[in-house]
């Protein structure tokens, strides 16, 4: 601690000894502070807006829903409980699996639609 505050000491006076003003300090933390906020705009704030939005949907999830889990299984939720989630995968499978391992709701409403266009059939070649 005292090694830094000598340090510190001794880089303020030398400009001064120089000649220079010492000033030069003020622009050094400006850019810091303004490299905090930059990565606080483009990388945190988004972060956590996403967080908040898997966790108001895994609280939303009801009975019926159609959900992918982190594992790519795909099921259907039988049960709700606090921590986790009852899926049939298929027949009379089901698995019990962490609430935080469920990644998407593919339940009709939640899906966006994509049109298919009809296929035109493919012109033979008569040889």
């Amino acid at each position: 601690m005292n090694l830094l505050f000598t340090l510190l000491q001794a880089q303020a006076s030398a400009p001064a000894a120089q000649g220079q003003s010492a000033g030069g300090g003020m622009g050094f933390w400006l850019m810091i502070i303004l490299m905090f906020v930059v990565m606080w705009l483009f990388m945190i704030r988004p972060q956590r807006k996403q967080q908040k939005e898997m966790e108001n949907f895994r609280n939303s999830l009801k009975k019926g829903d159609k959900v992918v889990t982190a594992g790519g299984i795909y099921g259907t939720v039988q049960e709700i409980q606090d921590r986790t989630v009852l899926i049939k995968v298929d027949g009379d499978v089901k698995l019990r699996v962490d609430k935080n391992s469920i990644q998407r709701d593919f339940t009709d409403g939640a899906q966006p639609s994509v049109q298919q266009q009809p296929q035109k059939p493919e012109k033979q070649e008569k040889y």
